[in-house]
């Protein structure tokens, strides 16, 4: 008897929930990344990072946001650089999917436990053909990291030499990946540049936005696309995506194209090119990319509010971006004309949502405000010298995993670093997910109670 329980402990990890199992993997990822990144071979001062830092630098690299207390080439050696952008791919990825794709590269046989835990992570309907899809998000990820670091070596190398180089490949990685990490302080003399000295360059600026945009859209939305041309239609999840991911990305350009139109410390100094550019480039980096083409800090209160927005929304299901996802937001939107319309179905391009997504979606939109609200106000009680908004920024790009900040993060004692770190993790595994993986055993357990229905008044 003794001997059968020994036993089970043992393969109690496999016998794990898949979405527990998530978080597990995060977990480990974040804490071996802080580990390695605070010992002195990865400082270029050769000292101790304060472990506080080096677990805010792996949760940030770890969970794809790019929020840094440091400028990652001005206090990271090397060997710390290379860590971090491993964490990032790691992250991105995520360990269950890089795991699954090495058990195949190596020929090792996955069973069905593996096939579901993998299912979950690439979060994809098809679980018929979840082997053959890891393989192929893997192999695809690498294949667009490598044409946009070749892109963007035509640029960097002839400038910078091989550091150019070295600078492609991570741009490459940071942006499909959308961690918002950047090196360029390596080759520009300054802090915190990110791409600010290159909206003269379109080639830098639209390549960067291109993986941002790609890498937000998800492999689901990936493969409909191209298997359009032979079944000439595509889901409903597809067209939900790029509908509202292309207004959203229409709508911040004009929108901070107007608002910072005329600021001296933003749009202001530029030529009308640099400023289409510098726009466009900062619509798309607001929902899942913390690279900045201008000063974010120097923004009119009315952007700032307006990019707190986009960075709640983030990007699509599936992929390297973070927030509340665009389709979530696309089902609030469609509930709420609903709703004003006195229909009873929700229904979009001809089809009807069932009642699960719509509580779905309101779950996770309701969980993420409450989140980012809780954060904010704890933040706000213990360094009440910032001002409120700057706050809201910084905690809703933790939680969208977006990266982009005002200049607050550096600035934030033990206690408010621990916050956010809580916040990218969550916004990393979702909030949803994280519920359902702690009360995954519960539910089952009260799944065949039947209560009598209660009558409210709302609204």
């Amino acid at each position: 008897m003794k001997i059968r329980k020994n036993k089970k402990n043992k393969h109690n990890l496999l016998n794990m929930a898949p979405q527990k199992l998530l978080v597990l993997s995060f977990m480990v990822l974040i804490l071996v990344g802080a580990v390695l990144l605070s010992m002195p071979f990865c400082s270029k001062s050769g000292e101790w990072t304060p472990f506080i830092n080096a677990l805010f630098t792996s949760t940030s690299a770890s969970c794809i946001t790019g929020l840094i207390v440091y400028d990652t080439h001005t206090h990271w050696s090397i060997a710390g650089q290379i860590i971090i952008l491993t964490l990032v791919q790691a992250g991105a990825l995520g360990i269950i999917t890089l795991a699954t794709f090495f058990s195949l590269l190596l020929k090792k046989k996955v069973g069905l436990k593996g096939m579901l835990i993998a299912q979950e992570s690439i979060n994809t309907f098809r679980y018929d053909e979840v082997l053959k899809i890891v393989r192929k998000i893997v192999t695809i990820t690498l294949i667009v990291e490598t044409i946009g670091a070749l892109i963007l070596a035509l640029r960097f190398v002839p400038q910078f030499g091989t550091f150019g180089l070295y600078m492609s490949i991570f741009y490459s990685i940071s942006s499909f990946c959308s961690a918002g990490f950047d090196i360029t302080s390596g080759a520009i003399e300054g802090k915190f540049l990110s791409v600010t000295p290159f909206n003269h360059d379109p080639v830098v600026i639209y390549t960067i936005s291109g993986l941002i945009i790609f890498g937000g859209l998800g492999y689901t939305v990936w493969r409909d696309l191209y298997e359009f041309r032979k079944n000439k239609t595509l889901l409903f999840h597809t067209k939900l995506v790029l509908v509202i991911s292309s207004l959203l990305l229409i709508l911040g350009t004009l929108f901070i194209f107007a608002t910072e139109y005329n600021n001296p410390k933003t749009l202001g100094p530029m030529s009308l090119i640099e400023k289409i550019n510098a726009a466009f480039f900062q619509s798309t980096a607001a929902r899942s990319a913390g690279l900045n083409s201008i000063n974010l800090a120097d923004m009119k209160e009315i952007s700032k509010v307006f990019t707190v927005f986009l960075m709640f929304v983030g990007a699509a299901p599936g992929s390297t971006g973070g927030g509340i996802k665009v389709t979530t937001f696309g089902v609030i939107i469609i509930t709420m004309f609903s709703q004003i319309k006195g229909s009873g179905d929700v229904i979009l391009f001809k089809r009807k949502l069932n009642q699960y997504t719509v509580n779905k979606a309101l779950s996770i939109t309701g969980l993420s405000a409450a989140l980012i609200l809780i954060i904010t106000i704890a933040i706000v009680s213990i360094q009440g010298e910032f001002h409120v908004l700057d706050i809201l920024y910084e905690t809703t790009s933790a939680f969208g995993t977006v990266g982009a900040s005002l200049g607050l993060t550096p600035l934030l004692n033990t206690a408010s670093k621990a916050l956010i770190i809580l916040t990218m993790f969550f916004g990393r595994v979702g909030p949803l997910s994280f519920a359902i993986a702690l009360t995954l055993k519960s539910s089952k357990r009260n799944s065949d109670i039947v209560y009598p229905e209660a009558k409210i008044l709302v609204g």
